[in-house]
């Protein structure tokens, strides 16, 4: 095998892990939506500010995965992507909510979900701006 065809290799197994690594976390987030919610402290919005982070990290990770690991110099384009995998995947789950007891499909989760990963396409992109302005 040629150095170009094993770098090749290498790129493509560093890529493949890295949506698994997406992957797990989805899976990590349907398996907390697959039974009944936790309580919550006491106060306002719990849910939402716990939804929001939750699909910010999501956003952050799938545009971590489709910048190859390079999550400061991430486009646009690859952060309204993984913008729209976050809120694609919120709204399946909150409809996969709706066939679970005790548990109950809310567009307002959706619309925090929503928010939480367009905050954290909007921080990863201005982190890669002053990063850029800095060096």
């Amino acid at each position: 095998m040629s150095g170009e065809e094993r770098g090749e290799k290498e790129r493509v197994t560093v890529f493949g892990w890295r949506w698994a690594i997406v992957a797990g976390y989805m899976a990590a987030l349907f398996m907390a939506s697959s039974g009944p919610g936790a309580p919550l402290p006491p106060g306002r919005n719990w849910d939402k500010v716990l939804h929001a982070g939750a699909y910010a990290v999501l956003a952050a990770l799938a545009a971590w995965a489709l910048a190859r690991g390079r999550l400061r110099s991430a486009t646009g384009p690859a952060l309204i992507a993984a913008s729209l995998i976050a809120i694609a995947y919120g709204a399946s789950d909150e409809w996969h909510q709706a066939f679970v007891p005790a548990r109950e499909s809310d567009v307002m989760d959706l619309l925090a979900d929503a928010l939480g990963a367009l905050a954290a396409a909007g921080a990863i992109r201005a982190w890669g701006i002053i990063a850029r302005g800095s060096e």
